[in-house]
């Protein structure tokens, strides 16, 4: 984890203390997908997509799944109010941790309104998994799949059908040209192979 304590560093220097809870709760033993390597890799995402991101958006990469309860349905609320309650008082604009919260909230549905740059750079950086090669694809599902253990299969099949139909119905998941012309092909290819493991299943 040290390069994300170098990234944390180069982001809020004098906020360690912050950085150190945030890296702790990422890697809380439940986390099998929403883990310090999806962390990593939004950030990773977001470097790919604009550079360098804006400060705004890098801080609501580390706050966007900062509370994850795979038992809950407030994760993304949850995350935002610890942005609002934490960044303040590490020295950030009171604007610009309006702006994390809002970010932080637009992952629960991945919409950015088409007048949302900044929006659009943070939901793509966090569903390019969706675009990776078939191997890390096939690990991120068996992944979620853990995270949800908790949940009888017919239902986690019908619910993951649910999102995946929906992502496939968009005239595009990715909301940026760069994400479009990285990602797109690849995620409803890793998409539409995931339902067709589904298909002979009822819905």
């Amino acid at each position: 984890m040290d390069h994300l304590r170098a990234a944390w560093h180069d982001l809020l220097p004098d906020a360690p203390a912050l950085g150190a809870d945030l890296l702790r709760r990422w890697a809380e033993p439940w986390r099998h997908y929403h883990d310090v390597e999806h962390l990593a890799d939004v950030l990773r995402a977001l470097d790919e997509l604009s550079m360098p991101p804006p400060v705004t958006i890098r801080l609501a990469a580390w706050f966007h799944d900062a509370v994850y309860d795979p038992h809950a349905a407030d994760n993304e609320e949850r995350s935002a109010e610890l942005a609002a309650s934490t960044l303040r008082g590490a020295g950030v604009h009171p604007v610009d941790v309006a702006e994390v919260v809002r970010l932080v909230r637009l992952t629960a549905s991945h919409v950015p309104t088409p007048d949302d740059p900044a929006g659009a750079l943070l939901c793509d950086a966090d569903l390019a998994i969706l675009g990776s090669p078939p191997t890390r694809y096939a690990r991120y599902v068996a992944d979620v799949r853990l995270e949800y253990d908790h949940v009888p299969d017919d239902d986690f099949r019908a619910a993951r059908s649910r999102i995946l139909r929906e992502f496939l119905r968009r005239p595009a998941i990715y909301r940026t040209a760069t994400g479009r012309a990285r990602w797109e092909s690849a995620a409803r290819r890793n998409l539409s192979a995931e339902l067709g493991d589904d298909a002979d299943r009822p819905r």
